[in-house]
């Protein structure tokens, strides 16, 4: 009995280690006033919901024909979240998804229960183009309206969030051009 569970316990160990290698990374290279930032390492979460992790993976590789590229934080909002993605209008009115203009939520599975979460940024339900934001801390009240579909991938790409986080203002305003200078995989 005590082979069969550590067994069980191996084969599950095994499984999550295969999931989390096979899924996507995306870095975004960052910039305030065109100072260099450095590098925000993204993990996304293929195995929850891959039709929301493809859209953002072209987007930023730039497969789609549009990217992430030269686009800004457009909304900053201190101890909550940093909102980004619209390439088109730089303002939170624009953008699209490599699906059409809008695709449909695909789950709710992942909570906002943590900082360092990536989610769609929508204007209501099955609104998802290719708007996104990262959190700054737990925001539950988000869940069941926002599909969360990935985080951040390590300390030193958080500190920059955190960086960014202090650029912002209670009304979204950023007191400084933060632009994604480069992004890929």
């Amino acid at each position: 009995m005590k082979v069969l569970a550590v067994g069980i316990v191996l084969l599950i160990s095994t499984v999550s280690c295969q999931q989390q290698a096979s899924r996507t990374k995306v870095f975004f290279r960052v910039s305030a006033d065109g100072e260099d930032l450095g590098i925000i390492n993204i993990e996304l979460f293929d195995e929850v919901v891959p039709r929301t992790v493809r859209n953002f993976k072209e987007i930023a590789t730039g497969e789609a024909g549009f990217s992430y590229k030269g686009s800004i934080f457009h909304r900053v909002i201190p101890n909550f979240m940093l909102q980004g993605g619209d390439f088109e209008n730089f303002d939170g009115t624009g953008g699209r998804s490599i699906y059409g203009p809008k695709f449909d939520d695909e789950n709710f599975l992942v909570k906002h229960a943590s900082p360092g979460l990536l989610s769609m940024a929508n204007s209501g339900p099955d609104t998802n183009g290719s708007q996104f934001f990262i959190t700054v801390k737990e925001t539950p009240w988000l869940d069941g309206k926002h599909v969360v579909f990935g985080r951040i991938d390590d300390q030193d790409s958080f500190n920059i969030v955190k960086r960014i986080e202090a650029m912002g203002s209670q009304s979204g305003k950023v007191s400084r051009r933060v632009q994604i200078t480069d992004s890929g995989v």
